[in-house]
């Protein structure tokens, strides 16, 4: 709900309120962000202000008795005493750079305009809370819309800010934020989520106590290094308890989030396009839009926070005909196969996934040109003849023919040197004429800045969309950006290449997306390096990291739990020694941590031991009948490896009928017995059946130690061990009990004892390093 009466505007959700009021000078002072209060006299809530501090400069003769150094800001900008971050920074074609911004008029609407270059968010209903705030500069007459959404039901609120130039010549728009919220105080905690390829969304805490933080990039893509949603948190703050504000952009390229703690105490974070690597030249009258910011807030820890960005991305930021549709099982061929395939070899590889009750068959990177290795062909997007010489259709023609839905791999923002597209038109290609080229994964990128390769894209991956019944799209980028530059636009625009080539990117998305509605298309940027709002609201799911080690896995989809729903995130269950840290893991574990994906597989079922593929197979058929509750339901951190040896996860269905859980070990610590399985998001009052399903392990597990049990004895790597683990598996233990469900969440379930060197038997939990297990709950 928004109210706005006697210059005050205040905008309630469900659990918070959000409130500013207009200042006699015309400034916007922000007065209160946070849980839902009644404001009825907004002067209590105000800041007062009677001098100016010493070495501060008051702002005007008329209002002498305040700065805006220290005041909380809606929109801030330099020149008229306000030396913190701020919104905007622009140069007047007079060369002027002081901004003074003033209010000029409010609007409350029921509407909700697209935006001309870039995604938003939307209502399904198209029912909007929406208002617009119009300021306008003191001198030149430029102005700026800043817009606030509400989406009531799940806590958030929207903000963006479009600039229009007021004057009849062109300026330099350097920096212009989509959101900035000032706080009176400081001493929060700044989480940021950080990494690299293969290690995408680790956590990072900064306590601000003085100084600025900043979470940014300029890779030309949002980043696996830091990715763009952050946190703030009060002291003390917890998965369940404490006050946390979470915001994110609807962005895919070069961001910034910064937060600076100011001299006076107050604190100020701003997020939206990264101004390192931005300025856009702006002719008179014309205009400028920033992209959408999000934000929320709970006093109740950062899981309800999680509940807060998970539902508004799942209702207001997926969209199309997979937003509510279970997501198939699917066998990608890549770590089967690498780029060494052919017709027989994935018609092969489909079969065993078909066995094992795959639902998606998914043809990686090698299909086309001579796409023998990463060096060559990428851009000619025509079938390779020798290794499939009945083309896509016919491939996928079989694979249909096995009962299984067909998809295809393509990374169409790139080009090889060594292509016949590169050849055809190298100016089609971001790079600085006559200058030697900073390649990535031996590869360029197209000027998606330009119009024609744009138009050259969408034509080109529509005739390979189309050439076949292809139900599943996985879209690549392999590579970040280097020498920035378009050999189309004019020196003065140089700055803009950044964001004009993400915009003409959407433009290709929401293109394509719209000829092929059926098609399941899944964002990938060599992993996580572009897992953000942007792509999300074209792409339902996107893949989250290249690397599949089951221990990495659940640190890195932990990370993107906070704030991103576990149904955009997609995990496949590979082979080990896994290929990309050699590690060896269970492969109940591999899938338990994949399960609370989008689950998948990536690894050749074709040459699978005999055991590992029929534990495959009962890992899907398993995952079926809970998938619903897994892909659709409510998802609850407990522990992570981040601060204990066990990461904990729990996973409710909406009617809070059913739930799946899992416990994940990291390392074994001997004589440690004592385990408790404790729930989230359950109904209290309803009684709960608890259970796990029954394992059984391999005698191999146990080396030598079998012989104190066994009536012979039996070599370890011997011929009779091989036998006899062929025929004698070692119980698990199974849980199995009636419990209320205030007693699962506030009291737990002790689990039978680990193994501890003193006795095993199917009363003892087998749990070596990397272990885990599935619980299961059932009202």
């Amino acid at each position: 709900m928004i109210q706005t009466e006697n210059n005050t505007f205040i905008l309630n959700t469900e659990n918070t309120t959000y409130a500013f009021r207009l200042l006699p000078s015309g400034h916007l002072e922000h007065m209160y962000y946070g849980r839902r209060i009644t404001i009825k006299n907004p002067d209590a809530i105000t800041e007062k202000h009677a001098f100016v501090p010493a070495n501060s400069t008051q702002y005007s003769s008329e209002y002498d008795h305040f700065c805006l150094e220290d005041l909380c800001l809606e929109f801030s900008s330099y020149g008229k005493g306000d030396i913190w971050e701020p919104s905007i920074e622009l140069v007047n074609s007079d060369g002027v750079s002081t901004c003074d911004f003033i209010f000029e008029k409010a609007e409350v609407l029921d509407t909700k305009d697209e935006y001309k270059t870039l995604p938003g968010s939307y209502d399904e209903k198209g029912k909007y809370e929406h208002l617009c705030i119009t300021l306008m500069e003191r001198f030149y007459k430029h102005k700026v819309e800043l817009h606030y959404y509400v989406y009531t039901e799940c806590d958030v609120i929207c903000r963006s800010t479009k600039f229009i130039n007021g004057s009849k010549d062109g300026l330099l728009l350097k920096r212009l934020m989509s959101c900035q919220l000032d706080f009176a105080d400081k001493d929060f905690t700044f989480t940021s989520f950080h990494g690299a390829w293969a290690r995408e969304m680790q956590r990072s805490d900064a306590l601000l106590t003085q100084g600025k933080f900043v979470n940014s990039t300029i890779a030309g893509v949002s980043s696996n290094r830091a990715n763009p949603f952050v946190m703030l948190s009060r002291p003390g703050a917890s998965e369940d308890y404490g006050e946390v504000y979470a915001m994110n952009l609807i962005y895919s390229s070069n961001h910034y989030e910064a937060a600076e703690v100011t001299a006076y105490g107050k604190t100020r974070f701003v997020n939206g396009i990264n101004p390192a690597t931005f300025s856009y030249f702006v002719e008179g009258g014309q205009e400028f839009e920033a992209p959408e910011a999000v934000m929320t807030y709970s006093h109740q820890g950062f899981n309800a926070m999680s509940q807060n960005m998970h539902h508004f991305v799942k209702e207001h930021i997926v969209r199309g005909e997979w937003k509510n549709k279970v997501r198939p099982v699917l066998l990608n061929s890549w770590e089967a196969a690498y780029f060494d395939i052919n017709e027989r070899k994935l018609v092969n590889l489909a079969k065993a996934g078909k066995d094992a009750g795959i639902e998606l068959f998914v043809m990686d990177d090698g299909w086309f040109g001579q796409r023998n290795d990463d060096h060559r062909s990428l851009g000619d997007w025509i079938v390779n003849k020798k290794k499939l010489p009945n083309g896509i259709e016919g491939l996928c023609k079989k694979i249909n023919s096995l009962g299984l839905d067909f998809g295809i791999w393509v990374e169409p923002e790139m080009v090889n040197v060594d292509s016949d597209l590169y050849r055809a038109h190298p100016d089609w290609a971001v790079e600085i004429p006559g200058h030697e080229h900073t390649e990535g994964r031996n590869q360029r990128i197209l000027d998606l800045t330009q119009p024609i390769v744009q138009d050259y894209l969408i034509e080109a991956m529509s005739a390979v969309f189309g050439s076949a019944n292809i139900a599943y799209v996985k879209w690549d980028m392999n590579r970040i950006f280097s020498d920035y530059y378009s050999q189309k636009l004019d020196a003065k625009n140089q700055g803009e290449v950044a964001h004009r080539y993400v915009c003409g990117l959407y433009r290709c998305m929401k293109e394509l997306v719209k000829r092929f509605p059926h098609i399941l298309f899944e964002g990938c940027s060599a992993g996580g390096n572009r897992f953000d709002l942007g792509i999300l609201s074209f792409f339902p799911q996107i893949w989250a990291s290249d690397d599949t080690d089951a221990v990495c896995r659940a640190e890195i989809q932990n990370g993107y739990s906070y704030g991103y729903p576990m149904n955009t995130v997609s995990a496949h269950v590979s082979a080990c020694p896994n290929h990309q840290t050699l590690r060896t893991t269970p492969l109940e574990t591999r899938f338990n941590v994949a399960a609370f994906g989008i689950c998948g597989y990536e690894c050749n079922l074709a040459e699978m031991k005999k055991d590992d593929l029929a534990a495959v197979k009962a890992q899907i058929e398993l995952y079926k009948k809970w998938r619903e509750v897994l892909q659709t339901g409510n998802f609850y951190r407990s522990r992570n490896f981040l601060t204990s040896n066990m990461t904990e996860w729990i996973c409710v269905s909406k009617d809070k009928t059913k739930a799946v859980g899992m416990m994940m070990q990291k390392l074994v610590r001997p004589n440690t017995r004592y385990e408790c399985f404790k729930a989230h998001g359950l109904n209290p009052d309803a009684e709960y059946h608890f259970y796990s399903y029954g394992m059984k392990f391999s005698i191999k597990n146990f080396g030598s130690l079998v012989n104190t049990v066994s009536p012979v004895h039996i070599k370890q790597d011997s011929l009779l061990e091989d036998i006899i683990a062929r025929f004698v598996k070692i119980d698990g233990e199974t849980e199995d009990c009636l419990v209320n469900g205030d007693t699962l969440m506030y009291s737990g379930v002790k689990l039978k004892q680990a193994f501890a060197g003193t006795g095993l038997n199917a009363e003892t939990r087998y749990y070596p390093d990397f272990g885990s297990r599935l619980y299961f709950m059932e009202s």
